[in-house]
């Protein structure tokens, strides 16, 4: 049996992200796990042909897209852990979006290879949950990111953002 993702503790009405939606056909579907050994977070992400810059290339886009989600599923698990909840318990993980994210682009992306995501939480202070995240191809550095992620208010609608 394969180890379930951070993702795959969204409730459905939170699982519909293009990034990171389980719920979203279309979407990249990024999965998020603890690496036992370092603490820190990890994802595994094959680009395809058509998420191309130039030739050759993974189009920077994608590459934000990716450490944004596997930040924010980051920030989830690390909430979650904090507060001193175990994945498979009772608890709904929590749910957290992008308050602000910056991604350094370190060199080319090459198009082809598995990019790999590994996060640190820096932070995790109330609602608020601080990661660094490097994007690797084959062991080299190409991207490095901060995302800072906030808890969604329990009275935010998944459905349509307003309020209850």
């Amino acid at each position: 049996m394969t180890e379930k993702s951070f993702q795959d503790y969204y409730p459905d009405q939170w699982s519909h992200c293009y990034g990171c939606g389980r719920l979203n056909e279309h979407g990249h579907q990024i999965k998020s796990y603890w690496d036992e050994e370092t603490g820190e977070t990890t994802a595994t992400f094959h680009p395809k042909d058509h998420h191309i810059a130039i030739p050759g290339y993974v189009y920077g886009g994608l590459i934000a897209s990716l450490i944004d989600c596997h930040g924010t599923g980051s920030a989830a698990a690390a909430a979650h852990q904090a507060a001193g909840h175990d994945l498979e318990g009772t608890k709904p993980l929590f749910r957290f979006v992008t308050a602000s994210l910056h991604v350094d682009y370190v060199k080319p992306t090459p198009l082809g290879p598995p990019l790999d995501l590994r996060g640190t939480i820096k932070e995790v202070k109330g609602r608020k949950v601080v990661v660094e995240i490097t994007l690797s191809v084959e062991g080299e550095i190409t991207a490095r990111g901060e995302v800072i992620a906030v808890q969604v208010p329990d009275h935010w609608s998944p459905i349509d953002g307003e309020k209850e």
